[in-house]
């Protein structure tokens, strides 16, 4: 798995079991007796003449971080540190791992200048998860 799957799986397992996610209606899609992955209702949307499943859940990111973090012996700060982001969720966040995540997310910058690699990162990260059914505050998606 990659490492933003990592992150996101991370972030999504611990929603289930603590944090309260909210229901979301897709138009096309169609609930289906069961539950997805995260514990929601699945659906099904056609795609291309094949079904496909997806949850309804839309997670709160923050909630599930914040939670993380109170639980946590070490004070992460996990809303500007990538470093700390993956670090609470158990994550190797060396260098190199990082340097692995930012090839994932298509990083432009110098890999050599992880400072800046670094913040990039956690911006992309937040976003992604936006992207992928979280619900991510703005402040933490554009800077």
């Amino acid at each position: 798995m990659s490492i933003f799957g990592n992150i996101m799986s991370a972030i999504f397992k611990s929603a289930t079991s603590g944090a309260t996610p909210t229901t979301e209606h897709v138009d096309d899609r169609k609930e289906t007796p069961g539950t997805g992955e995260s514990g929601g209702p699945t659906v099904t949307a056609e795609s291309r003449g094949s079904p496909t499943t997806a949850t309804l859940e839309r997670v709160d990111v923050a909630a599930v971080l914040t939670r993380l973090a109170a639980q946590n012996k070490e004070k992460l700060d996990w809303r500007r540190s990538i470093v700390d982001l993956m670090k609470l969720l158990k994550l190797d966040s060396s260098l190199a791992a990082r340097r692995q995540l930012a090839r994932e997310l298509h990083y432009a910058g110098d890999m050599d200048d992880s400072a800046s690699m670094n913040m990039w990162l956690h911006r992309q990260v937040m976003q992604k998860l936006a992207e992928n059914g979280g619900r991510v505050p703005t402040d933490l998606t554009a800077r």
